[in-house]
């Protein structure tokens, strides 16, 4: 059973920030594009930010210039520093690791258990 850990949820003010960390088996990130996605209340699950292997990133619209994705090789764990909170930002954040293993060739696509952020005043 592959665990993706994630950590850093909690309650965050508007404007304020938050940093969300996810520790993935050493083989499982180094094969992998991370990302974090989040899913709000009534509403689908959504892409926020990932960074690939080579640390080229994609940001949704609704964060790009507030959010900033990034990874430790050497500490097999990705990042989410969340800058200007919203109340909009309110949801479950979910950690993913989606690869190929270099051995196998077979892809696989893992997810944390999520990390509650809820943007409050």
């Amino acid at each position: 059973q592959v665990q993706l850990v994630e950590s850093g949820g909690g309650l965050g003010q508007p404007g304020g920030s938050l940093r969300l960390s996810c520790v993935a088996p050493r083989n499982i990130f180094s094969s992998s594009t991370m990302g974090w996605h989040r899913q709000a209340p009534g509403k689908q699950r959504e892409l926020v930010a990932d960074i690939t292997r080579r640390r080229d990133t994609f940001y949704s619209d609704s964060v790009k210039g507030r959010f900033t994705i990034s990874r430790d090789d050497a500490k097999n764990t990705v990042y989410l520093q969340m800058n200007n909170l919203q109340p909009e930002d309110t949801a479950v954040y979910y950690c993913n690791a989606d690869g190929t293993d270099p051995v196998s060739a077979q892809a696989f696509d893992y997810w944390g258990q999520g990390t509650q952020v809820t943007v409050s005043s």
